[in-house]
């Protein structure tokens, strides 16, 4: 029933979605709007869909990964990895094609992600507070360096671009590559089952019979794909990883299986509700998505932390 009422809010949500934008369509011919729908707004629409379910499903692997609900993609340090990625193939190969820019951010952002997972490994256990926090000075680091790179060369305004994720720049032939940050969202589904058992701890997951260097390690790849792909089409989209799987384990539990789709349909709609969200409030011009998502994921975040605590006490 929850799910066929996300599908419904999410096609709610894509249909409303084609019809918005700064050039009115109606009324007008079917050969005047279809140019408009194939090249902008249908593209537009996808890669909202795919950005924010990609990233909520990162960020529920990511949790079960680190055993911590309060860690995400973007704010421990495999964005900002990501960014570097993006920075030093420009600065490299300047006439790379994207491909190549993606593949340079993937590894930056797993090799991020392997620093983040170093880190608070030597974190107690009796301390999850200190994860997040150390995710948030960690990322931070490595944003201060890629900011002082892109100083140094003059390219401080290109990075700036990717602090606050936007789609006003999607375009067919601009984002298809996103579509690989679904399907690898959707081949996690695969073994969500290992990633349930992975989230009992290092010792039981092993007695179970689980490979957990080799389950943790398709984790972090398929994280990292996702954060490279996103921040190279989109830029950094702040929360979604954060919020939206902690909303979906309210009803589903740690069960990865019945989690997953449930958290795919909610981080779509999220990122997509926000992305219409801002081009609706200054109409004809826009807020960015992730200047809306920040807001609106802050304040779900406070909801998650204070509300949602009370109303179970």
């Amino acid at each position: 029933m929850r799910s066929g009422l996300s599908l419904l809010a999410v096609a709610l949500l894509a249909l409303v979605s084609l019809g918005v934008g700064a050039i009115d369509l109606w009324p007008a011919t079917l050969a005047e709007i279809w140019p408009v729908l194939r090249d902008s707004r249908l593209p537009r629409t996808c890669a909202a869909l795919l950005t924010g379910a990609s990233l909520a499903v990162a960020g529920q692997i990511m949790q079960q990964i680190a055993r911590n609900r309060f860690v995400d993609p973007m704010t421990s340090g495999t964005g900002q990895g990501a960014a570097l990625g993006i920075l030093l193939a420009v600065l490299v190969m300047p006439a790379a094609p994207i491909g190549v820019q993606m593949g340079m951010a993937s590894l930056t952002a797993l090799a991020a992600s392997l620093g983040f997972f170093a880190l608070v490994r030597r974190v107690p256990p009796t301390q999850p507070l200190l994860i997040p926090l150390v995710g948030l000075i960690y990322g931070g680091v490595i944003w201060a360096g890629t900011t002082f790179v892109a100083y140094q060369t003059d390219l401080l305004q290109f990075v700036e671009i990717w602090m606050n994720g936007e789609f006003s720049g999607v375009m067919r032939g601009r984002y298809e590559l996103l579509w690989l940050a679904g399907l690898a969202a959707a081949l996690i589904y695969v073994v969500a089952d290992q990633f349930s058992i992975l989230g009992l701890g290092d010792a039981v997951s092993v007695n179970l019979g689980l490979n957990h260097r080799q389950i943790v390690l398709t984790g972090l790849v398929m994280i990292s794909v996702v954060a490279g792909l996103t921040v190279v089409t989109v830029g950094l989209i702040p929360f979604v990883g954060l919020v939206v799987p902690n909303l979906v384990s309210q009803s589903t539990g740690d069960n990865m299986r019945r989690a997953l789709p449930a958290t795919a349909l909610m981080g779509g709609a999220l990122v997509l509700g926000a992305d219409l969200l801002g081009r609706l409030v200054i109409h004809p011009f826009e807020i960015p998505a992730g200047t809306v998502i920040g807001i609106v994921g802050a304040g779900l975040f406070l909801w998650l932390l204070y509300g949602a605590r009370g109303h179970a006490a």
